[in-house]
């Protein structure tokens, strides 16, 4: 147990890190999808169990989490632990540590608390107006039985931020899936009994679960928990300060969501599930590109600065950024041509709506994949403030825009979506200038070069995909994952391998690794087998 502890636990490369997170990431977001697609499909999105009430009870509790707590982790945490680290000063990584996950879960607990009593008011006056009274009570008692997930999930955020630091990733990665597994289970156990109400004890479970696998993680890595605050120590007042940016920046997104699940709920039942399962189809590659690759990434960068090196930080910032362009468009180009066939997926049923909301959000996939990484440049130099500056400006104008264009006279539930489109275009496009006013030297021709190629790239890409589409139509009999995943999986095939040929043919640096992992897989797996 011990060795298979230490193997799990051995730090690991920034590619490899990658990759895991990666492989992770996309068993996580194909099981948060079958999640859904089973609430779904044993679950009505109309009527008095409307799914409505089951998406509107997590609300609160996510504004909470991200608000206190996700601020402190990574961006303004882990670039501090990171000094500590380059100094081999572990002792002041466990004080650190100990320090901020007593504040914080002693902060949360209270939030539960307050959840657990306030539920029903948060519902009907704040999150979900109009819903039914067995809705309202639904979604009220999903919110109490997930009221301290955020406690769960705020210690189980600050050891992952120690053990990334550590340089290990294994554990941070596979514990979202036990979260969504638990939810699956949960279907099946309470469907013919407690219902809806049922999702809630197994998202419950599921943190529990969650949390347990990041503490097993920490074995062998000589942390010492003491419940004790240094309010003295000068680099957790300097993680103090850093934190209220970071956490206003991660609540204007939690209160943005808010506002766009109460316009939602507001055009009539079934909205708001169908607005919610096209923003997870959009989440999946965000994060599954995005964040992955950001993640993996975020902690070399900071080293890299702790080391003074400045120049290998640009040079391997500007590596990551354009293989995430250089992945994230055929991505977009495939869920833009393929909506149709991932909101059935996803929905289990006809659903239009599903597809017209996803279309318009394909356009947010591509700059919410770029703020990723672009976010991070800012947080390695221990900058929050600039990133929540815009993001203030931004989210208020997503506000705006998502109430002016949600209306019923202008474009419905489809407006939420173009709003973030909008809005995600112009956050990044601020924060590239604001990169180049303090790096004149940031982005050179050879960067500015590479990215046109890429883009001329795409163009093939998108003929590739619309032929295709073309070729394998969706019917209106196909159903399930056999049927619509064989088509999406030969659509997204034949478009990445045109994607990957004319990238090669083109001169592009980003297909090289993978035509070189896929010869050394070829080679292993064409290897003749000697049989005496």
């Amino acid at each position: 147990m011990n060795r298979l502890l230490k193997r799990a636990n051995k730090r690991i490369s920034l590619g490899g890190a990658a990759t895991l997170l990666i492989v992770t990431a996309l068993f996580g977001q194909l099981l948060g999808i079958l999640r859904t697609k089973l609430v779904n499909a044993n679950f009505d999105a109309l009527g008095p169990h409307s799914t409505d009430a089951y998406f509107a009870a997590f609300k609160i509790p996510d504004f909470f989490f991200f608000t206190l707590a996700a601020g402190a982790l990574g961006v303004a945490f882990m670039p501090v632990l990171a000094d500590h680290m380059q100094k081999g000063d572990r002792k002041g990584v466990s004080e650190l540590t100990s320090s901020l996950l007593t504040l914080l879960a002693g902060a949360m607990a209270i939030v539960g608390v307050i959840i657990f009593v306030f539920a029903e008011p948060l519902i009907r006056t704040i999150v979900a107006p109009d819903l039914s009274p067995q809705q309202l009570h639904n979604a009220a008692t999903i919110m109490r039985l997930v009221a301290f997930n955020p406690l769960m999930f705020t210690i189980a955020g600050i050891i992952t931020s120690v053990q990334q630091t550590y340089g290990r990733f294994f554990f941070y990665a596979i514990a979202p899936l036990f979260y969504n597994a638990s939810i699956v289970i949960s279907i099946y156990l309470f469907k013919d009994n407690i219902g809806l109400i049922g999702l809630g004890i197994g998202a419950l479970a599921g943190a529990v679960l969650q949390l347990a696998i990041v503490m097993f993680g920490m074995h062998g890595a000589g942390f010492k928990f003491r419940p004790k605050i240094k309010w003295r120590n000068p680099d957790f007042r300097l993680i103090m300060r850093q934190l209220p940016a970071r956490s206003i920046d991660q609540g204007v997104d939690s209160i943005n969501s808010i506002a766009e699940t109460n316009f939602a709920r507001r055009l009539g039942e079934g909205y708001l599930s169908w607005y919610e399962n096209a923003y997870i189809l959009h989440n999946a590659p965000t994060l599954l590109i995005g964040t992955a690759i950001a993640t993996a990434a975020f902690p070399r960068m900071t080293d890299r600065l702790a080391q003074g090196r400045r120049d290998l930080f640009r040079k391997e910032f500007l590596q990551v950024l354009r293989a995430m362009i250089w992945i994230a468009l055929p991505v977009v180009v495939v869920c833009y041509f393929a909506r149709g066939y991932l909101a059935r997926l996803i929905f289990a049923k006809d659903a239009p709506e599903i597809a017209l909301i996803f279309g318009y959000l394909t356009g947010a996939i591509f700059f919410r994949i770029l703020y990723a990484i672009i976010s991070r440049w800012f947080y390695a130099q221990k900058d929050t403030w600039t990133p929540l500056i815009i993001s203030l400006f931004t989210i208020g104008l997503n506000i705006y825009l998502a109430y002016t264009l949600s209306r019923p006279d202008a474009y419905g539930v489809t407006g939420l979506a173009m709003a973030q489109s909008i809005v995600a275009a112009i956050e990044v496009s601020i924060l590239f200038c604001v990169m180049l006013v303090r790096d004149h030297r940031l982005f050179d021709n050879a960067f500015w070069g590479g990215v046109m190629r890429i883009f001329s790239v795409t163009g093939f890409s998108i003929l590739t995909a619309f032929v295709m589409v073309s070729v394998l139509p969706l019917n209106i009999n196909d159903r399930g994952f056999v049927t619509l995943g064989a088509k999406l999986a030969a659509i997204a095939a034949v478009t990445f391998l045109v994607h990957l040929s004319i990238s090669s043919l083109f001169g592009l640096e980003e297909p090289r690794p993978v035509i070189r992992k896929a010869r050394q897989f070829a080679r292993v797996l064409l290897k003749p087998v000697r049989v005496d």
